[in-house]
């Protein structure tokens, strides 16, 4: 009798999880076929979760959905930020070629950022120039210094750094640190560290549970750092000593930029935004938002973008420079995994009779799955006239484009699925033939260290290689 009871208990248990299991796959498809996404993409998700439904569930749970919030923080809050942001750059109008006035507009009507004169840059091609420049205009704060990196490491750099940052909040200086939660988990005793020390700290994106919070593939990615509101730092270094150092196999090649001038209110605008949704503190203040005067005469246009906003910005913006571009388009990106908008934009671009040229490194910082599914892209665009180089120098980390010699983008945006979709990102638009010249040379010099592919040559490769870059490919959403 005891047996039977067992087996009925049992029974009642399976019917009654199948149940559950039931609804949730229903669920789960009225859900995906709600969300209006592209119909294959909605057909995949939709049969993965029948032919695979737990590892579907779970699949489609962890890098599957968007998220519901459609905004980093209310509108009228948002605005208010972009009000005090046009305050402290007025009277400094930019300068921009007729050509670009397209480009200009969107990304002004997506992330109700204009462009802005007056501003002093210096883009770093090493990573200690900047680390000792960064550490300097730290240790000459007053008010207040706020940092936001992927990646803040407790190595000799990061150190260096919060030597600094411990030494200016003792001084009275507010300061603010963020950073991506999942990409710093090994380092959640650092971070107490600060704290302890006065510093405000707050991770981006609080990950309870890491790799089972329905969050953990949406990363804050951007690099930046405000200093008393009139300086600032953006583009592909985190704080690391590697970015310096390089790796065991090679040395680390990437690109940042310091702003001095008005364009530094956009890039403080971006961080409280980001600070806000972190701690839920909104500093709309005229303290953090100084008159700047022009310190030089560049003009910038700053963009962020992230997936919780109603346009893909980042990716928008490349597609309207990549049809905008007459002469040529010089990219540097780690990870070379486009969209299907982005591939058919350089390869418009290429068939059109402007010279593309897409570098991108023959090995990765993150294993060899990355570089693979990069590699599995890399035909279809040879095959329309984009020029591919690998780089074989070290690692290539910097992301960049340069342009018609009148325009560059240095920011934190790779052309990868990740950055487009997924990641809260912020580039510098920089409308200037100086800064074009500088990038271009640094593209050009950096060509010694790399391979040119010849399509010819490329579709010679084993089966097996390419069978093992299209598997790769598979797994692009979570690279």
């Amino acid at each position: 009798m005891a047996v039977s009871r067992e087996i009925v208990t049992f029974t009642f248990v399976n019917v009654y999880l199948s149940i559950l299991l039931f609804l949730a796959l229903v669920g789960t498809i009225i859900y995906i076929i709600a969300e209006n996404q592209h119909p294959v993409q909605t057909l995949v998700w939709v049969l993965v979760i029948i032919f695979l439904p737990v590892v579907g569930l779970v699949l489609y749970f962890l890098i599957g959905h968007r998220p519901s919030r459609r905004r980093l923080i209310p509108k009228e809050e948002s605005a208010a930020l972009k009000q005090l942001t046009r305050q402290a750059q007025a009277g400094n109008p930019a300068d921009v070629p007729g050509e670009y006035q397209r480009l200009v507009a969107l990304i002004d009507e997506m992330n109700q950022s204009s462009p802005v004169g007056g501003n002093a840059l210096k883009p770093y091609l090493a990573f200690y120039p900047m680390l000792d420049d960064l550490v300097r205009d730290m240790e000459l704060a007053r008010d207040h210094i706020h940092f936001e990196f992927f990646k803040f490491e407790n190595d000799a750099a990061g150190l260096r750094v919060a030597a600094v940052l411990k030494r200016k909040v003792a001084e009275g200086v507010a300061v603010r640190v963020q950073y991506d939660d999942l990409a710093n988990l090994p380092r959640r005793k650092f971070y107490r560290e600060l704290k302890k020390a006065g510093i405000q700290v707050e991770p981006f994106i609080a990950l309870t549970i890491p790799f089972l919070s329905p969050d953990t593939n949406f990363r804050n990615h951007r690099k930046v750092v405000v200093i008393d509101g009139k300086v600032g730092y953006l583009g592909g270094m985190n704080i690391a000593k590697r970015y310096g150092d390089g790796l065991s196999w090679g040395p680390w090649r990437d690109t940042h930029l310091r702003v001095e001038g008005p364009a530094v209110a956009e890039l403080q605008t971006a961080f409280l935004t980001d600070w806000r949704f972190s701690s839920g503190e909104l500093l709309s203040l005229p303290r953090y938002y100084p008159a700047i005067p022009a310190s030089g005469e560049k003009s910038v246009q700053i963009i962020s973008s992230g997936p919780m906003d109603e346009w893909n910005v980042a990716m928008q913006g490349f597609v309207q420079l990549l049809s905008n571009a007459r002469s040529y388009v010089y990219i540097q990106t780690p990870y070379f995994i486009p969209t299907a908008s982005v591939m058919l934009a350089l390869k418009n671009a290429a068939l059109s009779g402007v010279d593309v040229q897409v570098m991108i490194p023959w090995r990765t910082d993150n294993g060899p799955l990355v570089a693979l599914a990069s590699r599995s892209y890399v035909a279809e665009a040879l095959g329309a006239g984009v020029k591919i180089w690998f780089y074989r120098k070290g690692f290539l980390h910097s992301k960049t484009v340069v342009s018609d010699d009148s325009f560059t983008t240095i920011g934190s945006t790779n052309v990868d699925v990740r950055s487009y979709t997924l990641d809260f990102e912020i580039n510098a638009y920089v409308y200037d033939r100086e800064l074009a010249l500088q990038m271009k040379e640094a593209f050009c010099k950096d060509r010694e260290g790399a391979e040119l592919v010849e399509l010819a040559q490329w579709k010679k490769r084993s089966p097996f290689e390419k069978l093992k870059e299209s598997l790769a490919r598979l797994f692009s959403p979570l690279l």
